[in-house]
């Protein structure tokens, strides 16, 4: 028996989320009947982290033991030959027992990709938000830098446990422009539920001129309360998990 490491990449269009459900298609549910068809016998496999529906991943993380006889490059091409269509398993190697993905993390980095334009592009809204009218780079590149550091994202997202901490440390926050496309990068030690979404829809808001960058520090720094901040999300659809990083050890 020996703990495997799984670099995942999926479409998150058709799922109900990465944890597992009963009557939901998710990630974990189908990675774990794919499994299931090669051998495996465990009763769950151990996510890097928590994925909205319609959320998407490049290299999202799991863990599992499984009495396996053969190399993980066997194991690799088996899993594939098994997963749905807008899944693949892009690696997988032999972990120390003791390997947990979500509790080893030490940061996780996400990407938010949108585009501006006032009709709609179905070839494009699948893997990006659409928004209208267009941003201003110079609020928008000021509304991330606020993001940075240690704050109570309270206003921002819900912790996994009601008496879980809010305190997170963002250690980067940054925005590009490619002609009509935008993509925020966001790295931190860990997220709040939906608070990529949330954080990338006031952003939007402020640099659509609909909010100030004072409100968004005010919130950030406990002077004002969430409530100032208007309510909404990000489209999932432009929502991007895209590495886990653990520690080195030798």
């Amino acid at each position: 028996m020996a703990r495997y490491q799984i670099i995942l990449a999926y479409d998150g269009t058709d799922f109900y989320g990465s944890q597992r459900q009963a009557k939901a298609r998710t990630v974990q549910g189908e990675l774990e009947n794919s499994l299931r068809h090669i051998g495996w016998t465990g009763r769950s496999v151990f996510l890097a982290g928590r994925t909205d529906t319609g959320v998407h991943a490049s290299r999202q993380v799991a863990a599992l033991d499984f009495d396996w006889k053969h190399t993980p490059a066997d194991l690799l091409d088996a899993l594939n030959s098994q997963l749905p269509r807008d899944m693949a398993a892009r690696d997988v190697t032999i972990a120390s027992d003791a390997f947990h993905p979500r509790f080893d993390a030490i940061a996780r980095r996400y990407v938010y990709r949108l585009y501006c334009q006032p009709r709609r592009d179905p070839l494009r809204e699948r893997y990006a938000g659409r928004i209208w009218p267009p941003l201003e780079a110079e609020l928008l590149h000021q509304a991330a830098n606020l993001l940075l550091g240690t704050h109570d994202f309270v206003a921002f997202g819900t912790p996994p446990r009601p008496e879980s901490s809010t305190i997170r440390t963002i250690t980067q926050a940054k925005w590009h422009q490619d002609d009509d496309e935008w993509s925020f990068t966001v790295e931190a030690d860990a997220f709040l539920y939906r608070m990529v979404r949330r954080m990338t829809f006031i952003q939007i808001a402020v640099a659509q001129n609909r909010l100030t960058a004072q409100v968004v520090a005010d919130v950030l720094e406990n002077r004002l309360t969430g409530d100032r901040l208007p309510g909404g999300l990000a489209s999932a659809s432009g929502l991007c998990l895209v590495s886990v990083t653990y520690p080195n050890r030798e």
